[in-house]
């Protein structure tokens, strides 16, 4: 075994044996050259050959994988296809919201929220899911009663993405609450409070892209397109939403290859 080591790690700098004195103890700091070579050679002898980490799984993340897939979106059904035009319009506005957000950040973070707003904690996924889309969305219930009609309840129909509450939002919070919403839009349909804080998340995000954010917006333009593809009412409106995000998905964040092709 040490022979095959010899020949896979030959000695750069060969060191032959040499006399210590008969009081020479490797547990304490050399202090020659030749006690120190000499330490280093015992200390060698002594590794293993094999060593095993032992490695806690409970101390391991839930998500520590980024899967990033390159299958592209599919296409827009028949006659809903954004032409390019269209599309360049779309990335010039969102790029002037995205300057505007910028320049007026600090301001808007200064400002007092209202009593009724209560930001949750970065890892309430649940509690994100419900401030944003509201009790009604998330619950998937259809329609308001009449008692709840004389107002406004934010509770129920989410907070909007108001700039005193975005701009107080770090890339962290930015990033987890796209998650939390691209995971709920996963198996959910899509609806206007999600589609207004998506694109207010990606006004957000910034450039360059972390790896985690790269998989999360290019997994949010498939999802787009399949639901796209599967709207069976054709509703005019949702399809040119649902554009408008793989839109900026693709031609804004430089993810051209799930960009639609102009008819």
């Amino acid at each position: 075994m040490e022979s095959g080591v010899e020949e896979l790690m030959p000695r750069l700098l060969p060191v032959d044996d040499c006399d210590l004195a008969e009081d020479f103890d490797p547990t304490v700091p050399p202090r020659t050259p030749q006690e120190y070579l000499k330490r280093v050679q015992i200390e060698a002898a002594r590794c293993p050959d094999v060593v095993v980490a032992q490695i806690d799984p409970k101390k391991l993340k839930k998500k520590q994988t980024v899967n990033i897939s390159i299958s592209g979106c599919q296409p827009a059904p028949e006659g809903f296809s954004p032409t390019l035009k269209w599309q360049q319009q779309q990335v010039a506005n969102f790029s002037a919201v995205r300057q505007s957000l910028n320049k007026h950040r600090n301001h808007w973070r200064s400002q007092h929220l209202d009593s009724n707003v209560t930001m949750p904690k970065l890892e309430d996924e649940e509690g994100w899911k419900k401030f944003c889309l509201g009790e009604r969305v998330y619950s998937e219930v259809d329609a308001l009663s009449d008692n709840e009609n004389l107002g406004i309840d934010y509770m129920k129909v989410g907070f909007p993405p108001l700039l005193s509450i975005v701009s107080r939002m770090n890339q962290a919070t930015v990033t987890s609450v796209l998650e939390y919403l691209i995971s709920w839009f996963g198996e959910k349909k899509f609806t206007p409070e999600l589609g207004r804080w998506l694109y207010a998340l990606l006004a957000c995000l910034e450039k360059p892209l972390l790896p985690e954010a790269h998989s999360l917006i290019r997994q949010l333009a498939r999802r787009c397109s399949e639901v796209r593809v599967l709207e069976e009412n054709r509703n005019e409106e949702q399809i040119s939403a649902l554009n408008l995000i793989i839109c900026l998905v693709s031609r804004y964040f430089d993810q051209r290859d799930l960009a639609d092709e102009p008819p």
